[in-house]
């Protein structure tokens, strides 16, 4: 490489060492590459990591610029959007997505995955046809995916799926543990889970959700107080916050991520930094939604 950004400083004349896909070795100040490398022109830097991706956002663009709404009513025209995908539409949005990172310089992705299902909940013939369609996307597209299989249950506290979301729902924490076993890893797929929140998992459920990620040491992700009536509604079903609420059964710890965290308490940035867990905020989706940004500090 002519020059390359090693973490502190830009070197010049930089070899990389590759064994089995991986980088083995770096070597600095080689003046002439050595016979039979790739010679990288210009400056060459890590690639970037999208830790939050739903793909089939993607054809969701340009809808909340114009007008006015909330979350709320953009996640109606999601549902509808979600209803009209199939293994192979999923497939092919989900390539362009991931093509489109390829060449913004994002080398791995984290999807957070709950399109599960046929409308209306049946399974299809391969129960994670859907998911499979996303590995193969990125496999396609040249970029290494983390797929968070998710569990998302019900459409509120103590409310039963709505039609939109029957098709991402697997019924029990069991059932989505015995689907999401199925699934398969290789050379550029990880398999993790997800919650996809307070909301849609029940609290008697969290924990094995939680145990699933645990017994395969795979990342667990969940999506943490996007939104102040997530908050409000914890507190009146739970008498406490949806942080809380992950802490008391056993979610939060060093290979979780919360993301979003907009509307987060004192109390509740003490338990995530308590317990190592990790925070992916999402400002320019708060940005489109109107949500705010979480208390960060740059």
């Amino acid at each position: 490489m002519d020059h390359a950004w090693l973490g502190t400083h830009v070197e010049p004349g930089v070899t990389l060492d590759v064994a089995d896909g991986r980088i083995a070795g770096i070597r600095t100040g080689v003046e002439t590459p050595p016979p039979g490398a790739t010679v990288l022109r210009g400056l060459t830097v890590p690639g970037l990591a999208n830790t939050h991706s739903h793909a089939f956002h993607r054809a969701l663009r340009a809808t909340v610029q114009v007008g006015s709404g909330t979350f709320w009513t953009w996640r109606e025209l999601m549902y509808r959007t979600a209803s009209r995908l199939t293994p192979d539409t999923y497939f092919d949005l989900a390539r362009a997505t991931y093509a489109e990172m390829a060449l913004a310089g994002i080398t791995s992705v984290g999807e957070f995955h709950y399109l599960h299902h046929a409308p209306g909940g049946t399974p299809y013939a391969n129960p994670n046809a859907m998911g499979e369609a996303l590995i193969a996307a990125a496999a396609e597209a040249g970029i290494r995916i983390t797929l968070l299989d998710t569990a998302y249950l019900a459409a509120g506290f103590g409310e039963k799926p709505n039609r939109h979301q029957l098709r991402f729902s697997d019924t029990t924490a069991e059932a989505w543990a015995e689907r999401a076993s199925l699934l398969k890893g290789d050379d550029h797929t990880l398999i993790g889970a997800a919650i996809h929140s307070v909301r849609a998992v029940p609290a008697d459920q969290l924990a094995t959700v939680a145990a699933w990620a645990e017994e395969r040491e795979a990342p667990l992700h969940v999506h943490l107080s996007e939104q102040t009536a997530e908050n409000d509604a914890c507190r009146a079903a739970h008498g406490r916050t949806p942080t809380r609420l992950l802490a008391d059964h056993g979610v939060l710890g060093p290979r979780t991520t919360g993301i979003h965290n907009t509307h987060l308490t004192e109390a509740d940035i003490e338990l995530l930094g308590s317990s190592a867990t990790g925070t992916c905020m999402c400002p320019t989706t708060e940005r489109d939604l109107a949500d705010g940004i979480g208390p960060a500090v740059a």
